[in-house]
């Protein structure tokens, strides 16, 4: 058994859709734009050709259908993934859910995992996280 998707609510679809494109490599899959051509139906993107998606739903993230326990959607990668996403971030402009600019100051050692958070610019949480531990504290120097 896997997590096969997680929806997330925006104001518009399409835009969110190139955002995390632009931000995390996600790309709007095809073989679901039946789906999309309905407002109501979701926009599904993928970062691995749609093993696990994010369904983007149109409406208010917070809105008529609330999300109980909700708290972030975390994504993994290698090493030196989380190493070139720390060096993209001055140009990404991210936020934290504290309003703050994300930096690589900010990235979090959880001693078997390095983790960064931020947000979406519709409040979503989002976590970029590796399990790559030694190799990430020997490039940061930690």
């Amino acid at each position: 058994m896997q997590v096969d998707h997680v929806e997330l609510f925006v104001r518009d679809r399409h835009e969110a859709a190139r955002w995390y494109r632009d931000v995390l490599g996600l790309e709007i899959l095809d073989g679901y734009q039946e789906w999309a051509d309905d407002t109501r139906g979701p926009l599904m993107i993928s970062s691995d050709g749609g093993a696990t998606k994010l369904a983007l739903f149109s409406g208010e993230p917070q809105g008529e259908r609330p999300t109980a326990g909700f708290h972030l959607v975390a994504f993994r990668v290698d090493a030196s993934g989380f190493m070139a996403f720390l060096d993209r971030l001055p140009a990404l402009r991210l936020i934290d859910h504290r309003g703050r600019e994300v930096t690589r100051g900010l990235a979090v050692d959880h001693d078997k995992a390095f983790s960064l958070y931020f947000s979406d610019p519709w409040g979503h949480r989002l976590e970029l996280t590796t399990y790559e531990h030694e190799v990430v504290r020997a490039s940061l120097g930690s």
